[in-house]
């Protein structure tokens, strides 16, 4: 691992206190990025600095951060620009699931992950792309990384609002790309498959309790076992290298992308 790959690079992170989010802001540290981890778990968060400022790398911070509020997007992007000097990535990867088949789905089920994961992202976006238009365009490119899914590509018909909500994702990664390359700002996310998470983990109890697997763990295994081209589930270190590739200079000729991390479940 290169220390000096992202030095430099002040981050913004979203739902940064466990999973995926955690493991990109530690990775992203190791290689000289200062981090700013937002979550509604400020608590869980400071754990997750506490560890990134005593390896002695990169800095970091926790802010509490409800995504699905403006102001709190605002004051995180704030709040980063206030410890670092200035914001340079956003990657926003906060949401939630709650499964339910199709006929089952409440609004009030709908309107959750929606909130979290379309309206939260569009906010923190707008919030973070003001910032980045602020600095000027010359101190760019400015970079926006929103986490998408496998679901962004295809529906299951266990999970349709959270479909909804990651296909919303794509149409921001790409509208946003259009409207945003005029300030120097680039706009790519990635799609992750079956990832072992705490969100993961929750996921395999409720399709349990809504009748589509018998026991626990079996969701991880079967679709491992049946869709998986590689055979195997993932974990948050397979997402890392892609997530700081999209910070990194690397991908400054890139925009509108959505980069599949699935083990080949989807194919573009």
């Amino acid at each position: 691992m290169d220390p000096n790959r992202l030095k430099g690079k002040n981050v913004l992170i979203t739902g940064g206190a466990q999973g995926m989010g955690a493991a990109i802001g530690e990775y992203y540290a190791a290689q000289g990025a200062n981090v700013c981890l937002g979550d509604v778990n400020v608590a869980l968060a400071d754990e997750v600095a506490d560890r990134i400022n005593g390896a002695g790398n990169g800095r970091a911070i926790a802010v509490k951060l409800d995504v699905t509020k403006r102001a709190d997007n605002a004051a995180a992007v704030a709040a980063t620009v206030e410890t670092f000097g200035s914001i340079n990535v956003a990657l926003f990867n906060a949401g939630i699931n709650k499964p339910l088949m199709f006929l089952d789905i409440t609004e009030e089920n709908w309107d959750a992950i929606m909130n979290v994961n379309a309206k939260g992202m569009l906010l923190g976006m707008q919030e973070a792309a003001r910032q980045f238009i602020k600095q000027g365009r010359e101190n760019g490119p400015y970079k926006i990384i929103n986490v998408g899914s496998i679901v962004s590509r295809q529906a299951f018909l266990d999970v349709v609002p959270y479909s909804a909500s990651k296909h919303a994702v794509l149409a921001l990664i790409n509208g946003g790309a259009k409207a945003l390359v005029q300030h120097n700002i680039t706009v790519n996310g990635y799609g992750p498959g079956v990832v072992r998470t705490e969100l993961w983990e929750q996921l395999d109890r409720d399709l349990v309790k809504i009748g589509m697997f018998e026991k626990e763990g079996q969701s991880m295994d079967h679709l491992a076992k049946t869709m998986i081209l590689m055979k195997r589930y993932s974990y948050p270190n397979d997402v890392v290298g892609t997530a700081a590739f999209l910070a990194s200079p690397e991908s400054d000729y890139m925009t509108g992308q959505l980069i599949m991390i699935d083990g080949g479940m989807i194919m573009q």
